[in-house]
């Protein structure tokens, strides 16, 4: 029977994941790494280990980085298990999971949590048509498939739209075009924190690179756009928007959105664990202190999953959770936790450096967080914004709520998909802070599970029990 009982349980093989487990494991602690694909890497290194010599042309260098932490792991004693379905986590430390149909539980002392971060909704009239994806799904083919997307119009803002569209072109498929929001007073707003963000400079010039690539292949960007929609009867045919004074319409049929990144607070919701809304990067985040410690004792969190900061950020991240989880269980004693910790945590803030001037630059346009009445909020339930609104007037003051209203945030996406949108639109509807709004309430199980999979954890667990 596979072991079930260990020192540190980690939850996703990101690069937090990844960093935490290798380094509770050099200490001599019992690790077990759950992840759903079937490879370690989480979406930014995603099948790294296995890229072909083309997609790493494409995919360039601090993609391939990542294979170094996957080779860490690969070498070290943490029972990784892959493919897994991660689908209640309890306050006890049990983990319970499914692969193959299968479910199973394992329990740790310490919990780390390193899940990630999701795509920002970029609810837009038009963004529930075939052909409309995000950009990081765009990103995702590409690394697992090689597939590419053709004549595709980028919309929105932020690094990553950058990247992507100069990913595209090495991989022989120009965008038609970048639809960008970011304005002057996005920038303007921003130019405050440069110099913090000079420290960082090699950041900054690969930014430079990009847009320099761009526009050296005539791929034409439009920036300062608002009214943006997705024109289309059962698929995408074309994106309209308005920018420098005029109206504009692309025909297209892949549009690729992106809005920045959030953290995922899945599992950190359902754990009640505390939250707060970040008004620079417009989303709720798990409150932690420096070394990743949660508001309870057995849980950390490392990675996006506790603030955006990058792959590089939650591989420092990764590290520091697991010396706080090593301390909290006693394989290590707080000394040696606190030293080692102190140079990752100046690493830790180097890197950070960039960040305000990126937060503040790319900001998402009001029109993100206050979409048109008939624009759909949940895709799940089909609700729309007008909906939130009325359902607000009728005396409805925070998100869960909306679920008796109308079903929103009840659909098999719990709300990944709306969750952001409707806290947002509620807090403006009542003037209120989105901290006093709050979320949705989150409950097991995270994702759908079959009956027969419940039964069968009721039989490993009584199988645990009477070992």
């Amino acid at each position: 029977m596979m072991q079930s009982q260990f020192d540190i349980v980690v939850v996703g093989a990101g690069p937090a994941g990844m960093s935490a487990a290798v380094e509770a494991a050099k200490h001599g602690a019992t690790v077990c790494l759950l992840d759903e694909q079937q490879r370690a890497g989480g979406q930014i290194y995603r099948n790294v280990a296995q890229t072909t010599p083309a997609q790493a042309k494409i995919l360039g260098k601090d993609y391939l980085a990542g294979g170094r932490l996957v080779q860490e792991l690969g070498q070290s004693a943490v029972d990784h298990r892959a493919g897994v379905t991660v689908w209640n986590v309890g306050e006890d430390g049990a983990v319970t999971y499914s692969r193959n149909e299968q479910a199973g539980q394992v329990r740790g002392q310490h919990v780390i949590i390193a899940n990630g971060a999701t795509e920002r909704p970029v609810p837009i009239p038009g963004w529930t048509l075939p052909g409309v994806i995000t950009a990081g799904a765009a990103q995702i083919m590409m690394k697992s498939d090689g597939l590419v997307a053709q004549n595709a119009v980028l919309v929105g803002s932020g690094p990553l739209l950058y990247l992507v569209a100069t990913q595209l072109l090495a991989a022989g498929a120009p965008p038609k075009a970048l639809v960008e929001t970011q304005t002057r007073r996005n920038l303007m707003s921003a130019l405050p924190h440069f110099f913090g963000a000079v420290k960082d400079w090699k950041q900054l010039v690969k930014g430079m690179r990009f847009l320099v690539t761009l526009k050296r292949a005539k791929v034409p960007r439009y920036t300062a756009a608002s009214e943006i929609a997705v024109e289309g009867t059962d698929h995408a045919q074309a994106v309209t928007f308005r920018a420098g004074g005029k109206d504009h319409r692309i025909e297209t049929d892949m549009v690729l959105l992106h809005q920045g990144v959030v953290p995922n607070t899945q599992i950190s919701r359902s754990l009640k664990l505390d939250h707060r809304f970040d008004d620079i990067q417009r989303c709720f985040h798990p409150v932690t202190d420096a070394l990743g410690q949660s508001s309870h004792p057995l849980f950390s969190i490392a990675g996006d999953g506790a603030g955006i900061g990058g792959a590089k950020v939650a591989a420092i991240s990764g590290r520091l959770a697991a010396l706080n989880a090593l301390a909290s269980i006693g394989k290590i004693d707080a000394g040696l936790r606190d030293t080692q910790a102190a140079g990752l945590i100046r690493s830790r803030q180097s890197e950070l450096s960039i960040r305000p001037f990126l937060d503040v630059l790319y900001t998402p346009p009001e029109e993100v967080f206050a979409p048109a009445d008939d624009t759909i909020i949940c895709r799940c339930e089909e609700v729309r914004a007008g909906d939130i609104r009325k359902f607000a007037a009728m005396g409805c003051d925070g998100p869960n709520r909306t679920k008796v209203f109308g079903r929103c945030g009840m659909g098999p996406c719990q709300g990944r998909n709306c969750g952001l949108t409707v806290t947002e639109i509620l807090a403006a509807e009542h003037k209120r802070t989105q901290n006093e709004v709050g979320a949705f309430r989150i409950r097991a199980p995270l994702k759908p599970v079959t009956l027969s999979e419940l039964s069968a954890l009721s039989d490993t667990i009584h199988q645990d029990k009477t070992q």
